[in-house]
């Protein structure tokens, strides 16, 4: 069974995609980027800012799917700038306390222009 998740404490999916699936006892979200929900604008202009709301919209679709960070198996982040890798790790880290698998690879371009995008797959 598949099953969407949604929740307006997370931006809008910006495409024909969901926020999150959940398939069997897996959730895989959908890249998260550094939108605020509440104004629909990415507001942070730095990575340091731009990962604290990743996180925080991930945060939202995980509580919304009924899971946590404790239970990330996986992530895939994406970085406009590979020099914005240590700044970005050390706020990925006080989310990820768990220290799932990752994969994390520079991209030339993404959506809204912005730094960041992070995407999960969690147990539920």
């Amino acid at each position: 069974m598949i099953k969407k998740v949604h929740t307006d404490n997370a931006p809008e999916a910006i495409g024909p995609y969901s926020q999150a699936i959940i398939c069997g006892n897996m959730l895989f979200t959908s890249g998260q980027i550094a939108i605020n929900p509440a104004t629909g604008t990415v507001e942070a202009t730095d990575i340091e800012g731009q990962t604290t709301q990743v996180m925080k919209n991930l945060d939202a679709v995980l509580k919304a799917a009924g899971t946590s960070f404790e239970k990330v198996v996986k992530t895939t982040c994406f970085l406009k700038d590979m020099g914005d890798f240590a700044a970005f790790n050390a706020v990925y880290g006080t989310y990820l306390t768990g220290k799932p698998a990752r994969s994390c690879v520079a991209a030339k371009q993404l959506p809204k222009d912005v730094l960041v995008e992070v995407e999960v797959i969690a147990l539920i």
